[in-house]
């Protein structure tokens, strides 16, 4: 593999990262595009289902929804930038760029709503109105591949497909780009400015709804080249993932469902959401989770009741993948909570700049306030199209590439075993699910910390003479369990998707005041 420069070097290739892309070049910026994916569906955003929310006429109602969803921890300012951009940036990506085809009313109800451009609003979970745009519910698979296919033709981008990012090349404070991995050979590429946008952390978790090599790995190498990170204890589990597969294998139901009517009920068919909160089925997504849990453990399982409505007609692509994992919806889907989202990560600005020079984070792996502890549905897609754009506009004003002295990686041992990273992520996802999931307590965390602790030891000292991307995402898989972990350990409050058990002792003294 060649050493190679560029104006501006995005890794990953989400929405966010694309949106990145797209403005860089727009701008003049001759940008390079490494992803890890060798198809739209390994990208996070793929396997988006409810939609993009947007502000509508009534940005007021949509910013203090997000605000109420976050536990009242979302950055203000953040927040007003996601809203005042939102429409702006649906209009112009994925309307008059791109054409998509969001899913419309029919002429009838057309006529009853002034409707604009006719478009079938959802609403989902702790959503005030209708605002979400939607195809079907696969909105990111009709998003993502007509985005990249746009950059594939773009005469500024070069997609780099299957290419990993091992680690950022940082002189003097500034980073200048990233190690960068295909077929086993790595070499720098230099570039004026560097955005990260690698998605999600579902693969140090049992249970997710992400795609595989969800691995952290931007979160990791930005903290490790000394870049801020923030907000790590906000691991968001969705409520209503498929929990009929023993082997962890699973999908998405959508909030859209519950949002069109569907119920949640527990192994005796009893409703149970109206005892958890008013809101019921369309609570936070926190209180939904935790309530689905707690009916899992106490009777046995939980199943979406979707006969209120049309489920085949409405969500025919769930229907399908009903279909193919051998259920029958008409007797309700069983559901359980799985890790879907981190609202924290590398700590940014209302442009995607990082703590430390020329670095960008946006998407998942960026911190930008907009979530606090827990994330307002169908707003990732939002967030990651509005902060790539603007972190593609001011990336592409850095300074020329300098090509400095890269990190010296060695891989002068024999590889490991097949088997050894296979292996090492079995140890941690059953730690961080054990210790570090739904809910937690303090002594649990201790005892997270210290096997992630001897892990991320064992894991350094086999990368000191060995270069893989197995082995570095298992590195960064690593590094970001322990990031978890210690900020979960580090805030005593519950807030959000971070809930502390009460200590035992407490516990017992709240029942016994109440017998």
């Amino acid at each position: 593999m060649q050493q190679t420069t560029t104006d501006v070097l995005v890794v990953g290739s989400g929405i966010a990262g694309c949106a990145a892309a797209l403005a860089a070049a727009r701008d003049g910026a001759e940008v390079t595009l490494a992803t890890k994916a060798t198809e739209p569906e390994d990208a996070s955003s793929w396997w988006a289902q409810g939609g993009i929310a947007v502000s509508r006429e009534h940005p007021d109602v949509f910013r203090e929804d997000i605000i109420t969803a976050s536990d009242g921890e979302a950055d203000p300012d953040a927040v007003e930038t996601l809203v005042e951009n939102a429409n702006d940036a649906v209009e112009d990506v994925l309307l008059e760029t791109l054409g998509i085809e969001f899913d419309t009313t029919d002429e009838s109800a057309k006529a009853a709503d002034t409707g604009e451009q006719g478009f079938a609003y959802a609403q989902e979970a702790a959503h005030d109105e209708p605002r979400i745009l939607h195809v079907n519910a696969s909105t990111g698979r009709h998003i993502l591949p007509p985005l990249l296919d746009h950059l594939q033709d773009h005469e500024r981008v070069t997609i780099a497909q299957d290419t990993a990012a091992l680690e950022l090349v940082t002189h003097e404070g500034l980073v200048h780009g990233a190690i960068l991995e295909r077929d086993g050979e790595f070499a720098p590429c230099f570039a004026g400015a560097t955005v990260l946008a690698t998605g999600g952390i579902g693969s140090l978790y049992p249970r997710t709804t992400n795609p595989e090599g969800a691995t952290g790995d931007g979160i990791a190498m930005a903290a490790l080249a000394g870049a801020d990170v923030e907000d790590m204890e906000y691991v968001q589990f969705h409520p209503t993932a498929y929990a009929g597969d023993e082997s962890g294998d699973t999908f998405l139901l959508s909030e859209a469902v519950r949002g069109e009517g569907a119920l949640l009920r527990n192994a005796e068919g009893e409703r149970f959401m109206p005892d958890y909160h008013e809101d019921a089925e369309l609570a936070p997504r926190d209180v939904v989770a935790r309530a689905v849990q707690e009916q899992i453990d106490e009777t046995g399982e939980v199943t979406l009741d979707v006969s209120p409505l049309d489920f085949a007609d409405e969500f025919p692509d769930l229907a399908h993948k009903c279909e193919e994992y051998g259920v029958d919806w008409a007797d309700g889907i069983p559901v359980a909570p799985a890790e879907h989202f981190l609202c924290g990560g590398i700590a940014v600005d209302d442009r995607g700049r990082a703590s430390l020079d020329h670095l960008f984070a946006v998407g998942e792996c960026s911190r930008t306030g907009v979530h606090g502890a827990n994330r307002l549905a169908s707003t990732s897609l939002l967030e990651g199209l509005v902060w790539g754009l603007r972190a593609g506009e001011t990336a592409a004003e850095a300074d020329e590439p300098e090509v400095v002295e890269a990190p010296d990686l060695l891989d002068s041992d024999p590889p490991l075993a097949d088997n050894f990273a296979r292996d090492k992520f079995v140890r941690l996802r059953r730690v961080m699910g054990e210790y570090v999931g739904l809910s937690r307590n303090r002594d649990d965390l201790g005892r997270a910390q210290g096997v992630l602790r001897r892990l991320k030891g064992e894991v350094d000292a086999y990368t000191r003479t060995r270069t893989s991307r197995g082995l570095y995402e298992l590195r960064s898989a690593t590094v970001v369990a322990l990031l978890i972990s210690r900020a979960a350990s580090e805030n005593p409050e519950s807030k959000g998707c971070h809930y502390l058990e009460p200590p035992a002792a407490a516990a017992e003294a709240d029942a016994a005041d109440g017998d």
